[in-house]
């Protein structure tokens, strides 16, 4: 009784300082007005340009993605203008909660008022834009003498945000922004100031240019024809699409919504929370948005249209043998399952369109709403190559057909909604089960009307030269990466996907998924993605002799429940066919992937290179020995790397260093620290840099980079660690630290101007 009556106290005296010094701040200059930002302004110092520069380097490096500290999302003005909210969007609640997405689900400060936003500009009169501004008194706080300060948290991400408003900051106590890295330069600090004195002016963006609007006019007008079948490809496009940022060519961006007014007028938005909930209009229009925010790794997933996809889509969607004799509903059962809604349209058609472009589709899951997805990306393993089923395969010619028969089985969790039950999954899961025994006998009977057993042919090569025909995937701890080609030396595990279970993840984890939903609908979202993962393993292990297959699947999941080895080891994962490979190892596994390897190295090697030019012999030889590395020494490595190697004449090249780590088996949701096996840790190196959230920086020279590997092959403990860190990190605190992010920066920019996009540095290490 006493705690509570304190802690009702404390809460009351908190709320009444609270109110006085909102009153004191009323007195000086007049009530806040969150209008006072709605609309945009003059800049005639062109100061809203000098200041979005260091925002930009500086500070959307942590405040961008969802899980950006308390909602601030700096990342363009109307982020700016937003201002913070307390409520973590990564969270396990037991209601959903409503949805927060900048320029979606409000469109001006007084809306975002009504949300919880706080301001952190100057809302009230001009004279108050600098002690009126939660911005402006937080970066200052950064500079200032303080003692003693609180201990910093692992990484940003961890740290607890309390996010003051205005009327709290005097009684703030913690680490001035930015968070755990050095203060802002002298002049830096002078252009935000410079902008806030000036009224903090926001100049409507620029316009693009008159032929990238134009050829957006063209691809709206395609997007809306008033055919049934039309229509329903523009459903099937958009919803494959709506987190994409598409282009035409040169590396202005858009992103397609829905709109309840047609091309030719300005776009009046329709927000729902999954891009397949019920509009509420009686006709949609697919619409082209310009994207003008600053653009950042994590949810940049760029999107090539141009007249080769154009001539494609009326191939596969609108030909004359498309026959669509009415649109899909919008309720819950139909939408949420598409092999229900768009069943009337080729299935092959719908395949290659995934297909063809699958690092952008697999790419999905790993970024876009899942900034923080430990338990999510708990179900893959840290490294895995992906390849495909061919979709000409003769094997395959009645999926269609079964897959229209067998739909009922292929639901999915979102079918339950943002508010779901918890053990849901259950009857997800038992559907799954049933559709896999359906599956093996369908294929079953389907190759040996075919060509008998399968073989390599069954994989899709990329019809020899569509590098999307191999893909690596990587796990860095809570986020994730996908890359062209079947990157360093075999791994643990290989999934092999057809069109049913890429389609499945797309609906399950990127259309379907609602990060602002229940601990039910993410605890089902996560227990169906273990099926699927299974699912892909089961596949490729259908290649191998029969006689290997348990001892393959016993290996992956070693120390696993009882339930799912009985799962595993049951009917629905047992392909009854003998392999029509012919293998002469001992190891068939092995041997599968470096076949697989050789079946698509054809199509991979369309791979655009990273960097021009060849490393020195030193650079080389210090990769390969560092890709070598395994083993419990390289266990004290964090998650994902930057590498900046200075070459003997002075050129920098960048590199990623991943450290994978090693599980017994990865099929259970929680404590996975039981299941860790640091002596099956390894390192993989790739040129250029790959990820989105770096742990660390590295730099050193060329000639150093083979004695930084026997550094690493010599350690034994964290303190092991912390010394190499110390002779070769550019650690949070560094003097050097922004000098080098800023030329981590400009290489982003040089290796691929379509994917340039800003790192986040909510992960890097600050201690």
């Amino acid at each position: 009784m006493k705690t509570s009556l304190w802690v009702l106290s404390s809460a009351l005296i908190l709320a009444g300082c609270a109110a006085i010094v909102r009153n004191q701040l009323d007195s000086k200059y007049g009530a806040a007005d969150p209008q006072r930002y709605a609309s945009p302004a003059p800049d005639p110092g062109n100061t809203w340009q000098s200041a979005k520069q260091v925002f930009d380097r500086r500070c959307v490096l942590c405040h961008a993605c969802y899980d950006a500290p308390c909602q601030l999302n700096l990342a363009s003005f109307e982020g700016i203008a937003r201002g913070e909210n307390k409520t973590a969007i990564y969270a396990a609640r037991l209601r959903a909660t409503e949805p927060t997405r900048l320029f979606n689900d409000a469109h001006s400060p007084a809306e975002w008022r009504k949300k919880g936003f706080s301001a952190v500009l100057n809302e009230r009169s001009p004279g108050g834009d600098l002690e009126g501004s939660v911005l402006y008194r937080m970066l200052r706080l950064k500079s200032e003498p303080r003692s003693p300060k609180a201990a910093l948290a692992a990484n940003a991400a961890d740290a607890p945000a309390s996010c003051p408003a205005i009327e709290e900051l005097d009684r703030y106590s913690g680490e001035g922004m930015p968070y755990g890295l050095p203060p802002l330069a002298g002049e830096e600090m002078e252009a935000i100031t410079g902008w806030l004195k000036a009224g903090s002016p926001h100049p409507a963006p620029a316009p693009f240019p008159r032929a990238t609007m134009q050829e957006a006019e063209r691809w709206e007008k395609f997007f809306n024809g008033d055919s049934l079948k039309a229509r329903l490809m523009s459903r099937y496009i958009y919803e494959h699409l709506f987190f994409a940022h598409v282009y035409f060519g040169d590396p202005r961006f858009f992103e397609m919504v829905r709109s309840k007014t047609p091309p030719g007028e300005p776009i009046e938005l329709i927000a729902t929370r999954r891009p397949y909930d019920d509009p509420g209009a009686t006709r949609v229009y697919y619409r082209l948005r310009p994207v003008h925010e600053t653009l950042v790794a994590k949810t940049h997933v760029p999107y090539r249209l141009d007249d080769a996809k154009l001539e494609k889509f009326r191939r596969w969607f609108l030909a004359d043998s498309v026959k669509v004799a009415a649109l899909p509903s919008y309720d819950r059962e139909t939408a949420s399952n598409p092999f229900i809604s768009f069943r009337d349209l080729p299935l092959r058609s719908r395949y290659r369109f995934m297909l063809e472009e699958a690092h952008y589709t697999i790419a999905g899951f790993l970024k876009g709403p899942v900034c923080r997805g430990q338990v999510a990306l708990g179900v893959i393993d840290d490294r895995f190559w992906v390849v495909f089923a061919d979709p000409d395969s003769p094997a395959f010619e009645r999926d269609a057909e079964f897959l229209a028969k067998e739909a009922d089985y292929l639901k999915l969790p979102a079918e339950s909604g943002s508010n779901a039950f918890a053990l849901d999954w259950l009857g997800y899961g038992h559907a799954q089960r049933k559709f896999l025994e359906l599956k093996v006998q369908h294929y079953a009977k389907a190759f040996e009307k075919a060509e008998g057993p399968p073989t390599l042919e069954v994989l899709w090569d990329g019809d020899r030269v569509n590098p999307n025909a191999g893909l690596t995937i990587f796990r860095h701890f809570d986020q994730g990466s996908v890359v062209q080609g079947l990157v360093g030396a075999p791994p643990k595990t290989a999934w092999i996907i057809g069109y049913p279970l890429l389609e499945r993840i797309h609906y399950l984890l990127v259309a379907g998924f609602d990060v602002f939903g229940n601990l039910g609908h993410q605890l089902n979202t996560r227990v169906y993605m273990d099926f699927l993962r299974m699912e892909g393993e089961a596949n490729f292990v259908a290649l191998l002799p029969i006689a290997s297959r348990k001892a393959v699947r016993d290996y992956w999941y070693r120390g696993a429940r009882s339930e799912v080895r009985d799962y595993i080891d049951g009917d629905a994962t047992h392909f009854p066919l003998e392999t029509g490979i012919a293998f002469k190892t001992a190891d068939p596994a092995l041997e599968l992937m470096q076949m697989m390897r050789t079946r698509l190295a054809p199509a991979l090697g369309h791979k655009a290179p990273l960097a021009r030019g060849a490393a020195s012999p030193a650079t080389r030889a210090g990769v390969e020995r560092l890709g070598a590395l395994q083993g419990r020494n390289v266990s004290f490595l964090p998650q994902l790397a930057w590498l900046i190697v200075r070459e003997e004449g002075g050129e920098e090249r960048t590199f990623t260093l991943l450290h994978n780590n090693g599980h017994s088996n990865i099929s259970h949701l929680f404590n996975e620290d039981e299941r860790r096996v640091p002596d099956e840790d390894t390192l993989t190196m790739m040129e250029g840099l790959v990820g989105a959230y770096p742990n660390a920086f590295y730099r050193m020279r060329s000639a150093d980079l083979s004695a930084f590997a026997d550094e690493i092959a010599g350690m034994k403990d964290a303190a092991d660690y912390s010394r190499l860190a110390a002779r070769h990190a550019v650690g949070a605190s560094d003097s050097e630290f922004w000098t080098v992010s800023d030329r981590v920066i400009e290489a982003l920019a040089r290796q691929s101007p379509v994917d340039a996009a800003l790192p986040d540095y909510g992960r890097f290490q600050l201690r």
